[in-house]
């Protein structure tokens, strides 16, 4: 009698790469880290005495502290084999709802509430709708950019909405730090631990992978694919929700226009940390370090006195090599 051997997706995800999926990840964060060190020399030669102070490296920590957030959240999506294109509208549509007089009155507790919620409410709706209503992650996550940033302009009129709440903006304060930490840099890297916990230490994340890998497979081994989709998109609209109460300490305000281009950011910096975009792996350090290696390309430019529209062509070129690697990766049977 022959004993079947057949793994199930979860298993296979958690045996069957281990070593040399673990060794390729390891390869490609010290690649990123090695990029990010060839970028902190360029600051340093270029601007020594503004990039490499103290207050300029807390800056370019806390500004990565709000799209990281948010590209944890993504990571998940991408792994899933999903795309949330909506993850920048919904931070605006937090931001400004939490910052109405309204909100306000109920203080830090109100504020950040408001955050969360709007963000689980939108994560819920784009769910429901890829999960449930069988539509493509990509039209349905569009359809909510659209509304929410309709939504964030109705609420704002146009108008910025000021932060009057002493508790909020005071965590933005350089007395706020701890051992010179701003606080924004500490609930990334929190949110950053959680995620990377849950993503390769759960059933959950083994989930995640075996869905983004073959989700026919999944189901057929007893996961509920359709609600594991419904819990990824709560969790991108959560984070979302957590960026959007950073972005309002960051900010001291809620505008419409935040958030934005922030779907593109946190996909480009989950795709150059190593996350594949046809779903099946994903890397939360990768994600982490892809950001770092972009808020750093920004600040850099913005220090140089550099156009914009150059930074882009440099984010995007960046973005290509980065997919035109893991294509030839995946022809040579590494994925």
């Amino acid at each position: 009698m022959t004993l079947s051997t057949t793994k199930t997706p979860e298993a296979s995800a958690q045996a069957g790469g281990r070593r040399p999926l673990g060794l390729r990840a390891d390869v490609r964060n010290l690649s990123l880290l090695g990029v990010l060190a060839v970028l902190i020399a360029v600051g340093g030669f270029t601007r020594p005495d503004e990039f490499l102070a103290v207050s300029n490296l807390q800056l370019v920590l806390t500004q990565a502290s709000v799209i990281g957030v948010v590209t944890v959240g993504m990571t998940f999506v991408i792994t899933s084999g999903g795309i949330d294109l909506s993850v920048g509208a919904i931070v605006a549509l937090a931001s400004v709802w939490a910052t109405t007089l309204a909100t306000q009155e109920y203080g830090f507790t109100g504020i950040l509430f408001t955050a969360v919620v709007v963000g689980l409410g939108c994560g819920l709706v784009n769910g429901l709708l890829v999960a449930y209503g069988g539509m493509v992650p990509f039209i349905a996550t569009l359809a909510m950019l659209a509304s929410a940033r309709g939504l964030a302009l109705q609420i704002t009129d146009g108008r910025t909405q000021i932060v009057t709440v002493d508790s909020v903006l005071d965590l933005g304060i350089p007395d706020a730090y701890i051992l010179g930490i701003p606080p924004l840099v500490l609930v990334f890297a929190g949110v950053t631990v959680l995620g990377w916990l849950v993503l390769n230490r759960t059933t959950f994340g083994r989930r995640t992978v075996a869905v983004g890998g073959n989700a026919e497979a999944a189901r057929l081994a007893g996961i509920d694919v359709r609600r594991q989709r419904l819990y990824l998109y709560l969790l991108s609209g959560l984070c979302c929700g957590i960026a959007a109460f950073l972005l309002i300490i960051l900010s001291g305000s809620g505008q419409n226009t935040n958030g934005n281009l922030y779907e593109l950011d946190a996909i480009a910096a989950a795709i150059i940390g190593g996350t594949l975009l046809s779903g099946g792996r994903g890397t939360i350090v990768g994600s982490v370090l892809g950001v770092l290696v972009f808020t750093t390309i920004t600040n850099i430019f913005a220090l140089n006195n550099l156009q914009s529209d150059v930074q882009q062509i440099a984010k995007g070129a960046i973005i290509v090599a980065a997919v035109l690697v893991q294509h030839r990766t995946a022809r040579n049977g590494d994925t």
